[in-house]
């Protein structure tokens, strides 16, 4: 192999990586901002891209060392620690209530890592966790999870309810997906990466017979409320968050 080939594959390889650098800094620039279309469509955004303003711990009064921004991503540190480690862990909340609402939010997970988006939150000294009353758009890492999964427990699922198509476009750990939750009186649409994961009708045959076969019967306010918080869940893994916007329906 001449020591001009290898130059050449050098020379290509840095070129390569320094343009997958250019992208992956232009889209964080972009990041945590509305265009001028979308702002005129509604939509807000719920991460100002550098405080953590308009958010809370769930059940606690203070967020704590657990959520943090680091360069325009909320970070939840978890790696190690179980789902809501007492007087540390809790899932981070929208200090606002939503009803009908098209939320977007990027995310992506470490290896194992487990997460979600829940909404129509309610919190209250009766519920130890955000998922004992909102539904969730399931995080995961579908392949490196420990433990057993079944379908609609996979990544874009509506959790223990509906599941995610096999073959959904999901970017690799440590890549950046994209979800999409829309909701609209009952009406309920996931997204993953633009592609259609989820639909259903809450209370339609089909959501009753799902729901008595799911683990909710055992948690008598899941999905009672039709407004309520987002929230991002802490489930012991680390987890990144960005580019959160909202628009009311």
């Amino acid at each position: 192999m001449s020591a001009l080939f290898l130059s050449l594959v050098l020379a290509g390889s840095i070129m390569v990586s320094c343009q997958k650098k250019e992208n992956q800094q232009s889209a964080a620039a972009v990041a945590n901002t509305l265009t001028d279309e979308e702002k005129a469509a509604g939509w807000e955004l719920l991460f100002d891209g550098s405080t953590l303003n308009g958010w809370k711990r769930y059940g606690a009064d203070s967020i704590g060392p657990l959520w943090s921004v680091k360069d325009g991503i909320i970070v939840c540190d978890g790696a190690g620690l179980g789902e809501g480690t007492a007087n540390v862990g809790g899932s981070l909340m929208t200090t606002r209530a939503f009803g009908n609402f098209e939320l977007v939010a990027d995310w992506k997970v470490t290896p194992g890592g487990n997460s979600g988006i829940l909404y129509h939150v309610i919190e209250d000294a009766r519920y130890g966790h955000d998922y004992e009353t909102g539904p969730e758009y399931q995080v995961i890492d579908d392949s490196g999870w420990k433990g057993e999964l079944h379908d609609a427990q996979k990544a874009g699922s509506n959790y223990d309810m509906y599941a995610a198509p096999a073959n959904k476009k999901i970017n690799p750990v440590g890549e950046w997906n994209t979800a999409r939750i829309v909701y609209k009186d009952g009406h309920v649409e996931h997204y993953l990466n633009g592609e259609k994961t989820v639909e259903f009708q809450e209370g339609d045959a089909d959501y009753q017979e799902r729901y008595s076969k799911s683990k909710w019967p055992g948690f008598p306010d899941w999905n009672k409320s039709k407004t309520g918080a987002i929230s991002l869940q802490d489930h012991g893994a680390a987890v990144y968050f960005r580019n959160i916007k909202i628009r009311p329906l």
